[in-house]
């Protein structure tokens, strides 16, 4: 049953393009204030999955439509408070299944000073996944977003073990970074488990997004993790239209800047 949900989320080409809509339940998001025009666009563009909250797939069912639905599992957190405190699993895979949803994503956090505890709940929601035939996706991110002195957190090198981490305690697709170029055949090569690259918080254009996520692909990537970067656009629709083109239809960069009608 496993695998029968993970094809809800990876096209036969084994590849995903994933819109994350799950930020609202964090920090303020402004450009989710209507979250059922993004979800129609996306769709409409060609996503294949959403990575949202329990509140999103109740409340929009239709507009989601046949695209999958990855179920953000932990939480509990709000950026009103600083700094933040340390994620905890909310929901359980029959949470999940209840709501219809056909994956559930977490975060790991290997090596950072409080939220460690991450990779328990990882490891315990893995095997609760499991008992029922619910896929889980593990965001596995080195040293979460602390910043330690004299470190490189989010190295290739990091990113390999933690990639690796989330597979062990028993994640079926890894949510990480793109770090180091040709050098992220790492991290790809040393995961049995599909790894998606995650898009980041700082806006870019849509050719240096592009660009990005064919990087990440011709590096072994099977696809993306996407939000702010797409649905704070003008033409969601379009711009996901570049990036299912990068991701399922091997288009290059400029292919995908002319689908979404930037300059070619």
């Amino acid at each position: 049953m496993t695998k029968s949900r993970m094809r809800h989320i990876f096209a036969p080409n084994g590849r995903a393009f994933v819109l994350a809509m799950d930020h609202a339940a964090l920090l303020p998001s402004p450009a989710l204030k209507d979250p059922g025009r993004v979800i129609r666009e996306a769709v409409a563009g060609g996503v294949d999955a959403f990575l949202t909250t329990y509140g999103l797939i109740k409340a929009f069912p239709r507009d989601f439509g046949r695209a999958g639905l990855i179920l953000r599992g932990d939480g509990g957190v709000s950026a009103l408070k600083k700094p933040m405190g340390p994620l905890e699993q909310l929901y359980s895979a029959q949470d999940a299944l209840r709501l219809g949803a056909d994956a559930m994503l977490v975060m790991g956090y290997p090596g950072s000073e409080g939220n460690e505890h991450t990779l328990s709940y990882l490891a315990r929601l893995a095997a609760d996944c499991e008992r029922w035939g619910l896929p889980l996706g593990a965001e596995m991110l080195p040293y979460g977003f602390e910043k330690p002195e004299g470190l490189t957190p989010w190295s290739v090198s990091n990113l390999a073990f933690a990639a690796r981490q989330g597979v062990e305690l028993g994640a079926d697709f890894i949510k990480t970074a793109f770090a180091g170029g040709e050098g992220f055949r790492e991290v790809v090569d040393n995961c049995p488990a599909p790894v998606l690259v995650l898009g980041g918080s700082e806006a870019q254009g849509l050719e240096a997004l592009f660009r990005g996520v064919k990087e990440a692909l011709d590096c072994g990537a099977k696809g993306v993790i996407m939000g702010r970067n797409i649905y704070r656009q003008e033409n969601i629709a379009q711009v996901c239209e570049g990036v299912a083109a990068l991701v399922h239809g091997g288009a290059d960069v400029k292919e995908a800047l002319k689908l979404a009608g930037g300059a070619a």
